[in-house]
């Protein structure tokens, strides 16, 4: 279906060469003539004919040919407001009291500096409380903002539109990824190869910290409120994994003990 107007156009414009052909034919027989009208019967009159056709001739292959090397290049899409220009992807987790129009205001901060909402989750703040005002919710964007917006700047706009505890850590591609999604892909890889269950975890929870532990060894004590989870595998082993930057929330310690169970799935089935 997209062929179908090219093709169109393609036949509109061999049509408007054909009908400029012919005018131009029309006109030289015309100028022949009243050429020859001039001169009459004198013998310079056949020697000019000829020389005019031949001209027509001439000029027709040189056009012919030209146009055929010719290769239009099509004109430059105008750029408004710096589109085009290299964005930068960050991750922001905020703390919002969810009511009518709260991510409305949310989305208007980011507009206003020039950002634009890729991606979006909520997620429970792992408390049940519900104030007059609303019930608290963790609001996690993945963004493209200006190379040269300020942290500062970001996380002061955000705050004033109703943001608490915002935390901007630098975002890749591959945390557009649907979150569902990828964790049926990664227990269907864990479920074929439990070996990789460091790997798989490390890429769900978006984290390069995934170590092997015994049950009772120490957890380092001096780590900030719900940066270090530790998941039982199986009674000789746990994961001890660590993110800094980014507290955990229920909803990924949910997801990572859903994506253990099913290694430990895996191996039941295996030894039956």
């Amino acid at each position: 279906m997209s062929d179908a107007p090219k093709e169109l156009d393609g036949n509109r414009r061999s049509w408007r060469r054909e009908i400029a052909e012919l005018a131009a034919l029309f006109l030289a027989v015309g100028l022949a003539h009243l050429l020859a009208t001039l001169l009459g019967h004198h013998e310079p009159g056949p020697v000019v004919l000829v020389g005019l056709g031949a001209a027509l001739i001439a000029g027709a292959a040189l056009h012919r040919r030209l146009s055929r090397r010719t290769v239009r290049k099509p004109a430059p899409l105008p750029v408004e407001g710096g589109a085009g220009s290299p964005m930068v992807l960050w991750r922001i987790r905020m703390r919002v009291v969810e009511r009518p129009g709260r991510l409305a205001t949310v989305a208007g901060a980011f507009g206003r500096l020039g950002c634009n909402i890729l991606a979006l989750h909520i997620a429970p703040t792992g408390s049940s409380a519900i104030t007059p005002a609303g019930c608290d919710a963790l609001d996690e964007f993945v963004i493209e903002a200006p190379p040269g917006l300020a942290l500062d700047a970001l996380a002061g706009a955000l705050t004033e539109a109703g943001g608490h505890d915002v935390v901007i850590v630098p975002a890749q591609v591959k945390d557009l990824t649907d979150p569902g999604v990828q964790a049926l892909v990664l227990a269907q890889r864990v479920s074929a190869d439990p070996d990789r269950l460091p790997e798989a975890m490390a890429e769900l929870l978006r984290v390069s910290q995934v170590e092997w532990r015994r049950p009772g060894d120490t957890v380092d004590e001096g780590a900030e409120l719900n940066t270090t989870m530790v998941i039982s595998v199986n009674p000789d082993r746990a994961l001890l994994i660590r993110r800094p930057e980014l507290p955990f929330t229920p909803t990924e310690a949910a997801r990572a003990a859903a994506l253990t169970a099913a290694v430990r799935q895996a191996r039941y089935s295996a030894s039956e």
